[in-house]
């Protein structure tokens, strides 16, 4: 499923196709995805201005004065801004005609995806119980010890709750692990606030870092201009059970927590 950074990527190379352009029609080949899709989505959004493109968790956020719509790529989803006569694929499921005589074209081979509705001043359900930005200054040590005291849940699935904090998944969760030194094994009220400040720095690190390489690929991700992530060729921990530390040489173990694959490094990580 793409991750934060992949949704960061493709919000960036969306921008200055879709900001400023108005929606022609809205072209929907079948009417739902993982869920309907609403009729304000066909209604509302022909004629309106796209004020800007966002992004919250996963999430993205088309915006206009009629309201938002909210696309989510689910594991194999992806989007891309085409000539108009771009001839359709399978699985390009909807067309957002803009007034550049392009289109920004939805693709779900899986159909986990979404395309919901945001009525303006409301908060989608989807987004109303969502944590704090990992790279917002609302994220830090201070944060993750306060919420962590008594919890007894690994600190992997600590960090992975969206409650907690949005947009760190499997990969970036075991990446950041793996830069602050901490097991994912260890519980999440174990884990003293100086180790805290270590593992916020390290999300926030990671994630930049990925972002600026475009990402991860695996199975699925590919940018709005059909560019791979490179971020996978740097991986240290993810998917490298088995495989010798990059710190200290030894193998990685693996197990999954939280219903997890997990690789940590036994000797570098307490």
């Amino acid at each position: 499923m793409p991750e934060l950074p992949e949704v960061e990527t493709t919000r960036r190379g969306l921008l200055p196709h879709v900001a400023g352009r108005h929606v022609d029609h809205v072209l929907l080949r079948r009417p739902d995805l993982r869920w309907p899709i609403p009729r304000e989505v066909e209604d509302l959004l022909p004629g309106q201005r796209i004020d800007a493109i966002r992004r919250r968790a996963k999430y993205l956020l088309l915006d206009t004065g009629a309201g938002s719509a909210l696309l989510h790529m689910g594991m194999s989803g992806s989007l891309r801004v085409l000539p108009s006569d771009t001839p359709v694929r399978a699985h390009d499921h909807v067309d957002i005609a803009l007034d550049s005589d392009r289109v920004l074209r939805f693709n779900d081979p899986r159909r986990f995806g979404c395309l919901l509705w945001q009525a303006p001043g409301e908060t989608h359900p989807l987004l109303a119980d969502l944590g704090p930005e990992p790279l917002s200054d609302d994220f830090d040590g201070d944060f993750l010890f306060a919420l962590s005291r008594g919890r007894s849940a690994p600190v992997k699935t600590f960090l992975m709750d969206q409650a907690v904090v949005v947009g760190v998944g499997n990969i970036y969760a075991a990446e950041a692990l793996f830069m602050a030194g901490i097991s994912p094994l260890r519980a999440a009220g174990k884990v003293s606030r100086e180790r805290y400040a270590a593992l916020a720095d390290a999300v926030k690190a990671i994630l930049a870092h990925a972002i600026a390489r475009g990402g991860t690929t695996l199975r699925d991700f590919i940018s709005p201009d059909g560019a791979p992530g490179y971020f996978e060729q740097e991986l240290s921990a993810y998917g490298r059970g088995g495989e010798p530390c990059r710190r200290c040489g030894r193998p990685l173990k693996q197990a999954l927590i939280g219903q997890r694959a997990s690789a940590w490094c036994g000797h570098c990580q307490r």
